[in-house]
């Protein structure tokens, strides 16, 4: 289930974007219990659309689910048939991440946005915990046969941002860009001892991808040099916006 501070920073993502291209029409994907419906109807109105695996979870009693498996089905949806799509804490769910996010790109009006959420799997916390324990934050040893979808036992897919960036721009996304929902408290403190270490060596690797292996150009640059930034370092959360560009190709 999603947080309070990720669903008020999609609320902001989209007000944002509304000044410039008006949000009347809107899907949430996996939206739970609803309270990012909630929030969104409050906002831009009523014309909401959800879409999740179940409607058992829901508790907006005039919201109407779409219920669809993403892991075997594409969203209902015409195309070009909402301004704003949102899916917090989804995509961690999903076997074909990927194939979700062409959909959504399919699903948007030129113009329109599209905000997703997942752990952060770059904050220093996550980082150590991988090199003490072999696993991400929020993943962990699965149960086998008997994964809770809705739980963190069925987070079976652990994402960075860079393969999230280069997902939604293969999908055919631009403004690609990074957020996220609150620092960590304890990962601003054990950044203080890591920060000088994770400067050094990430540019002496950057500069053997850009010089001897040629794996960073001037489309992916942007990306790559946010992996480690603040805000991945010490965020709990990463939320990426993007937009359906005006005129698709």
């Amino acid at each position: 289930m999603s947080l309070v501070k990720i669903h008020q920073k999609a609320l902001e993502l989209a007000t944002e974007h509304h000044k410039s291209h008006p949000i009347e029409t809107f899907l949430d994907i996996g939206a739970g219990c609803g309270e990012l419906v909630q929030l969104l109807r409050a906002k831009f109105g009523n014309k909401s659309s959800v879409c999740d695996y179940t409607d058992e979870l829901m508790r907006v009693e005039d919201q109407k689910v779409d219920k669809a498996d993403l892991n075997t089905e594409g969203l209902p949806y015409p195309d070009n048939t909402f301004d704003l799509v949102t899916t917090t804490e989804v995509i961690e769910h999903l076997e074909h991440y990927r194939e979700t996010l062409r959909e959504i790109f399919r699903v948007l009006k030129p113009g329109g946005l599209c905000v997703l959420s997942t752990p952060n799997i770059l904050n220093i916390n996550s980082r150590l915990r991988f090199i003490w324990f072999g696993y991400w934050n929020l993943f962990g040893p699965l149960p086998v046969r008997n994964s809770a979808l809705y739980s963190t036992g069925g987070h079976i897919n652990p994402v960075s941002y860079f393969y999230i960036a280069h997902s939604l721009m293969d999908a055919g996304f631009d403004d690609v860009r990074p957020h996220i929902d609150k620092p960590q408290r304890s990962g601003v403190f054990k950044l203080l001892f890591f920060w000088l270490p994770i400067k050094l060596f990430g540019a002496r690797a950057w500069s053997r991808e850009v010089n001897r292996f040629k794996t960073i150009d001037k489309d992916n640059a942007p990306i790559v040099k946010a992996m480690n930034s603040t805000d991945l370092l010490t965020g709990r959360t990463i939320i990426t916006s993007s937009v359906k560009p005006k005129q698709v190709m």
